[in-house]
């Protein structure tokens, strides 16, 4: 690394986030490494909360800094900076799980064969997974809350995100958010009762 680029990397390490964002939409690739640098933790611990139960998370990790890079000139207040990252890593997540296969599997053979006894019978096979009635409907369910998640309009699914996804109190989110309490409050109850409407619907006529 050349002297100039140690410079570079030494003078954003002492930055805030919002200034690393402002430097990093004027085309700094220094600035936005540290930024991604800084929020690594945040963004695996964020994947693990949503999909504890998935194995690797290296591609999703990958595909949310090439999002960073491409979408930061995007974001029109830098000082909401984590907020934007937040919606980031849930969209991506989202647009994973519904290009993820149906991952249905064959349990037992009903091609006939003959015994020792001269019989004929089939083969069965224990089957210990998950009924393929089973995934679909886990599958459709996902697919359903997230598309219930993507109706609900930007201010309210932002707060309803910080604070169920990301476990921040209201008073918490109503800094952020620079609105009151109370309003934090409302927008979390209409955000959740907008997506519960949505997923009871299918639940009842998936009845």
């Amino acid at each position: 690394m050349s002297t100039n680029a140690h410079q570079s990397t030494a003078n954003c390490a002492s930055h805030s986030v919002t200034d690393l964002v402002i430097m990093s939409q004027r085309k700094d690739e220094a600035a936005l490494t540290e930024l991604l640098k800084r929020h690594s933790a945040y963004i695996k611990s964020r994947l693990y909360k949503i999909a504890p139960d998935w194995e690797d998370h290296a591609d999703l990790i990958q595909e949310i800094n090439i999002r960073v890079w491409r979408f930061i000139g995007q974001l029109r207040q830098p000082a909401s900076f984590r907020i934007w990252l937040s919606q980031l890593i849930l969209n991506v997540f989202y647009g994973e799980l519904r290009k993820r296969p149906r991952d249905f599997q064959i349990v037992s053979l009903d091609e006939p064969y003959t015994t020792d006894s001269m019989d004929e019978t089939t083969r069965d096979i224990k089957d210990e997974s998950k009924q393929p009635e089973d995934i679909l409907l886990a599958k459709e369910l996902s697919e359903v809350l997230a598309k219930a998640m993507n109706e609900v309009p930007t201010q309210f699914k932002t707060a309803q995100v910080l604070r169920d996804v990301n476990g921040m109190s209201y008073q918490e989110i109503a800094q952020i958010t620079h609105v009151e309490l109370g309003t934090v409050k409302s927008r979390i109850a209409r955000a959740r009762l907008r997506i519960q409407q949505r997923v009871s619907s299918y639940l009842k006529d998936a009845a």
